[in-house]
Formats: C-alpha cells, sequence, structure tokens
C-alpha cells in the first residue's frame, strides 16, 4: 500500500486520517511500510532516465495545478498543498 500526498496533514496534530480499513490489512495478511524519497537517493539518476522515456513515450503523464498570480499569491497557493486544494503538480506562474 502507497500512501502519498500526506503533506495536507503535517498540520492536523489531533485528526491524522489514515486507511479506514487497517483490519484488511491484517486479514489479508497485507503489509503496510513507508518510506520517503529520500530512501531511494542512489537510485535517482535511474529514475529519471526511466521516467522521462515513459514521458517521451506518453505512457506517463503529468498533472499541473496552475495558479497565475503574482509574489503575494504566494502564502494563499503554498496553503493549498496543506488544504488538500490541489490535483497534481502546483505551480505559481508569475505574472
Amino acid at each position: 500500500m502507497v500512501v502519498c500526498g500526506a503533506i495536507s496533514q503535517y498540520d492536523n496534530e489531533d485528526a491524522v486520517q489514515g486507511p479506514s480499513n487497517q483490519l484488511a490489512l491484517l486479514v489479508r495478511r497485507a503489509r503496510m511500510e513507508g518510506f520517503v524519497v529520500f530512501d531511494y537517493a542512489a537510485r535517482y539518476r535511474d529514475a529519471v532516465r526511466e521516467l522521462a522515456g515513459w514521458f517521451a513515450d506518453g505512457r506517463l503523464t503529468a498533472r499541473e495545478h496552475l495558479v497565475k498570480g503574482g509574489a503575494g499569491d504566494f502564502p494563499g497557493t503554498l496553503q493549498m498543498l496543506f488544504d488538500g486544494a490541489n490535483i497534481g503538480k502546483l505551480v505559481l506562474e508569475l505574472a
């Protein structure tokens, strides 16, 4: 099981949300293991090469949430990460 997008939970100390069907892991003898991207730093170069190939072939697509504005829009745009208000890579395009 891969959990992605947890940044929206960083400031949510009292009510961190997670999988609601954790008991299914037990019944199916599955496991959930955490990792962070830095655990695989030695393999970054290989990953970039393979992902770039997939992207060039059209087998991988990227989703961006584009916000057009100025430097003053940075705090509100950044907050979108913590609110879960964006889908994909969040980009603030400066005018």
